[in-house]
């Protein structure tokens, strides 16, 4: 917060300075050789002219207060590209026509003009594939070294993904897609309770990873036609394909999608399973018995990081603490599973 009120006196300081620099500029206008003999009332308008410009670029600048640097560095160097275009083509017709000066001089601004539009629409469309960056002009794919990760809506929301990055376990970029906030978003603002409560759980965490210094984490604004129509899991997909990425997700179905796109996905229950202790057939386990299970004589018990066990012959043993011995484990993507009997 004192970084942004610092920023804010800096600026209108600068804007201060801006204006009086521009009242100077007025004042030399209209004390110039050329406006000398002018009458009193146009040299009034000379100068109200400036100011007037001055506060308008002022007003332009107040109006577009978040502004992205690669559409204003695209801008830039699509206008100095044009211009030394049009330059070197006013060159070669003045040497093509040398006795038609009015003739060239329109050609070469009507060609200078669709040459300039031409050079910033192209960078403007391709801003997301080159990075420009002031005072020297570095071409870099965006996306670079590792493969980044995507996040997906259902990941962010389960929240387990900040805790996950801090460990500096998953240290490549993180990329969270326009897309993905627009639909945390409508969630947060669902009119069902706890759709609504769970989209607001999703933008904290979004927000606590955007505020962490140590975490990288890009907003991904970029679309590409062929994804238009499409859900915001194809759409995760068919980005993290084109970025040569990986899905971060704890979704079974967008799983599959993604691995049907032969897309690398990281499966955050994958890793909280991976990291569960293994049982072997045959162990015995001290557990506490806390339902019946759907089968006749079946017992379900928990363990402290939420594996269900399914206990043969435990329904007679509800809320009582027992000995069990592991008979088998099923593990999938969803979760752990461990079948026991009753010692």
């Amino acid at each position: 917060m004192k970084t942004i009120k610092v920023e804010n006196i800096f600026l209108t300081l600068l804007r201060c300075f801006f204006v009086l620099v521009a009242a100077g500029v007025g004042v030399q206008l209209v004390r110039s050789e050329m406006f000398r003999e002018q009458p009193v009332w146009l040299l009034w308008m000379i100068f109200s002219g400036v100011m007037l410009s001055a506060l308008f670029a002022i007003a332009i600048d107040m109006l577009f207060a978040r502004k992205r640097l690669d559409v204003i560095t695209a801008i830039y160097f699509g206008l100095i590209i044009g211009l030394f275009l049009t330059y070197v083509l006013r060159l070669a017709l003045a040497s093509v026509f040398p006795d038609q000066t009015n003739m060239v001089r329109m050609l070469a601004l009507i060609l200078g003009m669709c040459i300039s539009y031409g050079c910033i629409s192209i960078l403007m469309q391709t801003k997301d594939d080159f990075r420009f960056i002031i005072p020297y002009v570095e071409f870099s794919k965006e996306i670079k070294g590792a493969k980044p990760y995507l996040l997906d809506t259902s990941v962010v929301i389960d929240g387990r993904i900040a805790d996950v990055v801090r460990t500096a376990v998953l240290d490549n970029r993180l990329i969270m897609p326009r897309f993905v906030i627009n639909e945390l978003q409508s969630i947060a603002d669902s009119s069902d309770k706890l759709k609504r409560m769970r989209g607001r759980r999703g933008l904290d965490i979004l927000n606590a990873l955007r505020t962490d210094s140590s975490i990288d984490l890009q907003i991904y604004d970029h679309e590409s036609s062929d994804m238009a129509d499409e859900p915001v899991d194809l759409k995760l997909v068919l980005l993290a394909k084109e970025l040569n990425g990986k899905v971060v997700t704890n979704d079974y179905n967008l799983n599959k999608v993604a691995k049907l796109h032969d897309v690398d996905v990281v499966n955050l229950n994958d890793i909280a399973n991976a990291l569960k202790p293994s049982f072997l057939p045959g162990e015995s386990i001290g557990v506490q018995v806390v339902k019946s299970g759907e089968e006749a004589g079946q017992g379900i018990a928990y363990l402290e990081d939420g594996t269900m066990i399914v206990i043969e012959g435990g329904r007679q043993h509800i809320n009582q603490n027992i000995t069990i011995t592991v008979t088998s484990v099923l593990q999938t993507s969803a979760g752990r599973m461990v079948f026991a009997k009753v010692a």
